[in-house]
């Protein structure tokens, strides 16, 4: 191995942590309240098909020989997956699978998914099941069915991120919203990039980017995101600490509520969740503002 390739495999695996560690939060901030209310529903089953989606793709590539012989034939060594690739993926699809388990666990206030969110998922599963049996057919050949399944997991990040731009736009307000999670996601998506690129340096062979434009396309639209993000939380709506909880309805009127009154907010929790902000003072610490 070169310098190169060792100094890849380790960013590699750092930027697999950072990416990685971003799921936590929410596993942890879900047990603690043995609650799920104010959780996307639709993100979470987007996520799961992303995920899913993605970890099929790093899986095939990188182990079977017929896939990884197509894709030299095309664009030549090396191919673009390592080890830290699928590490992240199948991570991503395991702690998606407990989140989503939580939400049959605990209070979710009478939430549910979107018909949207229902309808959008079930065309592309159908459009992921059709792909595979044109694979099977030899209709499309697998490296061809596997790129499709990665174009559905850059979609669904695309998609997943703009409802939570847009409520943080619309409530002039990032409150309840972990900056640390975006801070974990940007570092993920810088290492990942600078990844690529060293892989580049090393191999000499630039088809690197365009044999696996996903992994491009999921960090550029991380760091993106992230750094709309940012400005928001830390430029546009920063806001003092807020204690209690407070619930934003769409005349734009604050109640406040104190923690002990929590179950009474869970009982008149609106069904249209994206338009409130559920902040508690055990969530919240001096760093997040």
């Amino acid at each position: 191995m070169t310098t190169l390739s060792i100094i890849s495999t380790i960013i590699g695996w750092i930027y697999f942590a950072c990416w990685s560690l971003s799921f936590y939060p929410q596993v942890i901030l879900n047990f603690r309240k043995k609650s799920v209310i104010g959780l996307s529903f639709d993100f979470l089953l987007f996520n799961i098909t992303g995920y899913a989606c993605y970890s099929v793709f790093n899986c095939v590539l990188y182990f079977d020989r017929i896939v990884k012989n197509e894709y030299y034939d095309i664009h030549g060594p090396p191919i673009p997956v390592q080890q830290s690739d699928i590490a992240f993926a199948l991570h991503g699809f395991v702690l998606t699978v407990i989140t989503i388990v939580q939400c049959f666990i605990y209070d979710r206030g009478g939430q549910k998914n979107s018909k949207m969110g229902i309808g959008l998922a079930i065309l592309i599963w159908i459009s992921l099941i059709v792909m595979t049996i044109l694979g099977f057919s030899k209709v499309f050949t697998w490296l061809w069915v596997i790129n499709y399944y990665s174009y559905v997991k850059l979609f669904i990040t695309f998609i997943k991120y703009i409802p939570q731009a847009y409520l943080n736009f619309k409530n002039k307000s990032t409150s309840g919203w972990s900056v640390h999670n975006v801070l974990l996601d940007f570092s993920g998506g810088v290492l990942s990039l600078l990844q690529m690129f060293l892989d580049v340096a090393d191999s000499g062979n630039w088809s690197i980017f365009t044999g696996d434009p996903v992994k491009l396309g999921l960090s550029l639209l991380s760091i993106a995101f992230d750094i709309l993000f940012i400005i928001q939380h830390y430029i546009l709506y920063r806001k003092p600490k807020v204690k209690g909880y407070q619930t934003l309805n769409n005349d734009n009127n604050i109640t406040n509520n104190s923690s002990n009154n929590n179950s009474n907010y869970n009982n008149n929790y609106n069904d249209n969740y994206t338009d409130q902000i559920i902040i508690n003072d055990n969530l919240i610490g001096e760093n997040d503002q």
